[in-house]
């Protein structure tokens, strides 16, 4: 069977992935803050426009500038493209113009995301929601049912989603467990401090329809140039080990909030 793939703009990734991300898939990119998150969904959303692809890019934690000057950094003309009408970037957190959202609210979320995608016009279109956390840090309990509803209204406007959810330092622990389980693939990005020096890797967890890779890379962001990935790379269970006080906590907030959880 042939499955048409999307370039992550990354080729060391795309590679792991057989060639990229399945069209038509959500795909969450998970991790702690300062890890690479969104430097992989601006890498997304370039080659998205590249490839002549309709791009919505949701930014709930950045300014509308904030994401353009870090684009422009790593060389990608995104301002250019959103003035030529090939993308539009949604500001949830300082806009107050058309492309903005006054409250983080899903329903909101999915009527601007369909407004953006017919002025977009028709076509394949790549979606970015950076991040997903920021619509349930206050009822964690509602990710699942969230992450559902966003998937299942959008599949039909032709959407391939890249949505990311945040880990805390403390627990490398998501805030609200949701979008993982409703995802068609997972990026996990997870972050060490080793000799003094802070590094960064990347595992392709889940991918369905897709024989990924499952070793984990070492991330290298380059000015100018943007995402590479340096290995694969050994790693002992210690690098990545809690300890025992903060496991606990984990399993602790695990039930909690599976009680929580409505039926429906």
């Amino acid at each position: 069977m042939i499955i048409e793939r999307l370039s992550t703009g990354v080729k060391e990734l795309d590679k792991l992935l057989k060639g990229g991300i399945p069209k038509g898939f959500l795909v969450a990119v998970a991790g702690e803050p300062g890890t690479g998150k969104t430097i992989l969904c601006l890498h997304f959303s370039w080659q998205g426009v590249l490839d002549g692809d309709r791009v919505v890019y949701v930014t709930t934690e950045e300014s509308r500038d904030s994401v353009i000057r870090q684009a422009e950094m790593l060389g990608m003309r995104l301002e250019d493209a959103v003035d030529r009408g090939k993308a539009i970037i949604i500001d949830a957190l300082l806009g107050s113009d058309r492309w903005s959202l006054r409250s983080l609210n899903p329903e909101n979320l999915v009527e601007k995301i369909v407004e953006a995608k017919r002025e977009l016009g028709y076509g394949r279109a790549r979606l970015v929601i950076d991040s997903m956390s920021a619509f349930w840090l206050d009822k964690p309990a509602m990710a699942r049912k969230y992450s559902y509803y966003l998937k299942k209204v959008l599949h039909k406007w032709n959407f391939t989603i890249m949505a990311t959810t945040q880990y805390a330092i403390s627990t490398s622990e998501a805030f609200g467990f949701g979008l993982e389980h409703i995802a068609d693939g997972i990026i996990r990005f997870r972050r060490v401090v080793r000799g003094g020096e802070l590094r960064k890797f990347l595992l392709v967890e889940k991918m369905r329809q897709t024989p990924h890779d499952l070793r984990m890379y070492e991330v290298i962001i380059e000015p100018g140039i943007g995402m590479r990935l340096m290995g694969p790379v050994k790693y002992r269970a210690e690098d990545f080990a809690l300890p025992t006080s903060v496991s606990k906590k984990i399993v602790e907030s695990r039930k909690r909030v599976k009680s929580e959880v409505p039926d429906d």
